[in-house]
């Protein structure tokens, strides 16, 4: 797949632009009103239907075979656009005639690509038919409609993927569908009122679907339930997690959330270990993962949650020390598990818990909702600095080492943003929200400079790198976020601020710019323990 898109990816950018351009050349004529719908949705269903057939043509041809697939899933994807329209845009469609459609052209595709071979075809149809219903924000509320197209064309694309090896096309449906999730969530605002709304149900159903999804992946990959599909589906439980709180809150106890999900995930466990017949990573990662959130679950009906995040990072914190000096695997990998979930968790619900104020007085950075960060930001930075497992190479380790510190420097962000926050609530309540904000932005983007000194001085060009990308999200929100329909002042002051952290970035990668340590000697410098 590589090889091919180097060769042709160029090609599939341009049908990428096309279908771009057919979709917001239909949201324009709706705004205008040129033609009537039925012309609309006639013409979309003529030329998907034209381009599949010439794309089927030209696909036979040996020397054409390649453009034949790009012009076959163009025509899939003014079919795809052509339903959104009628069917999610507008109700013009009934649901049950959508999926027909929907059903009809995604068999279709499929059964060609599985019999010819035709891995481009299926990537652009995936693309092209995630990005219809993305480019056209729906007037009515048609999510029902929505979601049934995304079930078929992941039903479709994951059966695909996973008979045929083609892994792009779950990665693609899957981190698809959760941005179309979160698109549906931020456009509609739909309503949360109640146990078992609406937004639930579709995350609910979402993330059961990929879980079973890349399970039976990772079953017909030979019981290999190591690697990709495995990150996938703990990503899949992160993301599932992360909207049930939110939309759960106020409503039920997080403790819940979480039960249900380790109770997934211990399942998960078993089935892998009596298919595999033996212990396994991937046992062992869903085993252990569902016995920490369910013991976390347990915990939360406690003390409350700084003192339940307090608490387990404290034990991370003792797993990982027994570990470093015993150089035992097993605690180190618990407590590395440890801090990863917890720190994912004190990510979504920090923005709501009470500070932890010592003596009733809030004090910036002395208070234990900053210790609890700051726990977390240490122990990471210590298995950047300090760990190296003797079974992974000098690379892998390299690797590790690179995302544990850029996880740490997450949790620095996460920690200055919350303490100005309280800063403002506490002293400057009545100052215009655009100060906090723009507060915000220069002291990220004096973090950004504080990353491009750490990557010069350790030669790491992926933190300046992070730099440069922290720098440029600052300066989008500050100019189209923070000062929109300020007066120009402020964006001049905030600009040359900006500049001057550019120009200082600048001056650091001409003054310190070296290459970047071998393998062999990063982890003879940065790892000085190993496991």
């Amino acid at each position: 797949m590589m090889d091919m898109l180097k060769k042709h990816w160029t090609s599939l950018l341009g049908a990428i632009f096309i279908i771009a351009a057919f979709v917001t050349l239909f949201q324009y004529s709706v705004d205008r009103g040129w033609i009537s719908d039925a012309m609309k949705i006639g013409f979309g269903l003529l030329a998907g239907a034209g381009l599949g057939v010439a794309g089927g043509k030209l696909a036979q041809r040996p020397k054409l075979a390649i453009t034949g697939e790009i012009v076959l899933g163009i025509g899939a994807c003014l079919l795809y656009a052509t339903f959104s329209f009628a069917g999610i845009y507008y109700n013009l469609w009934e649901p049950t005639l959508v999926l027909l459609g929907m059903t009809a052209v995604t068999i279709g595709i499929s059964v060609y690509a599985y019999r010819y071979d035709s891995r481009m075809l299926m990537n652009v149809a995936i693309v092209g038919a995630l990005l219809a219903p993305l480019l056209m924000r729906p007037e009515t509320d048609q999510v029902f409609t929505l979601f049934l197209y995304l079930f078929v064309l992941n039903a479709a694309f994951f059966y695909l993927s996973i008979v045929k090896s083609w892994m792009e096309l779950r990665i693609v449906s899957f981190a698809g569908t959760w941005i179309m999730y979160t698109v549906y969530f931020v456009h509609f605002l739909p309503s949360m009122d109640g146990l078992w709304s609406m937004p639930i149900r579709y995350a609910l159903a979402a993330f059961l679907f990929y879980t079973l999804a890349f399970m039976a992946s990772s079953w017909k990959n030979k019981l290999s339930f190591d690697g990709l599909d495995l990150y996938l589906s703990a990503a899949n439980g992160i993301i599932f997690g992360i909207w049930a709180l939110i939309i759960w809150h106020g409503d039920l106890d997080y403790g819940f959330v979480l039960a249900f999900i380790a109770l997934v995930y211990l399942i998960a466990g078993v089935t892998i270990y009596k298919l595999n017949g033996k212990m396994s990573a991937s046992s062992v990662t869903f085993g252990l993962g569902g016995v920490l959130l369910l013991l976390m679950s347990i915990n939360s009906f406690g003390e409350g949650v700084l003192f339940n995040v307090l608490m387990w990072t404290s034990y991370a914190c003792m797993l990982t020390a027994l570990g470093y000096v015993k150089r035992w695997i097993i605690p180190t990998i618990l407590g590395i598990v440890i801090w990863l979930y917890v720190g994912v968790f004190w990510y979504a619900v920090t923005w709501w818990t009470p500070r932890g104020e010592w003596f009733g007085v809030y004090i910036p950075f002395l208070n234990w909702g900053a210790i609890a960060w700051m726990l977390l930001a240490a122990l990471g930075f210590f298995y950047a600095r300090k760990l190296a497992f003797e079974g992974f190479s000098d690379t892998t380790n390299r690797v590790l080492s690179r995302i544990f510190a850029l996880a740490s420097h997450l949790i620095v962000g996460g920690l200055m943003a919350r303490q100005i926050q309280n800063i403002f609530t506490e002293y400057f309540a009545d100052a215009p929200a655009v100060y906090m904000n723009l507060t915000l932005s220069v002291v990220w983007a004096v973090y950004a400079l504080m990353l491009m000194l750490w990557g010069a001085y350790y030669k790491e060009r992926t933190f300046r790198w992070f730099g440069t990308v922290v720098l440029v999200i600052v300066a989008i929100k500050a100019i189209f976020m923070d000062l929109s329909g300020k007066d120009a002042l402020f964006k001049v002051l905030v600009l040359l601020v900006l500049g001057g952290l550019s120009f200082v970035m600048t001056w650091i990668n001409n003054k310190w710019q070296a290459p970047e340590q071998p393998s062999e000697q990063a982890a003879a410098e940065g790892n000085n323990g190993s496991l």
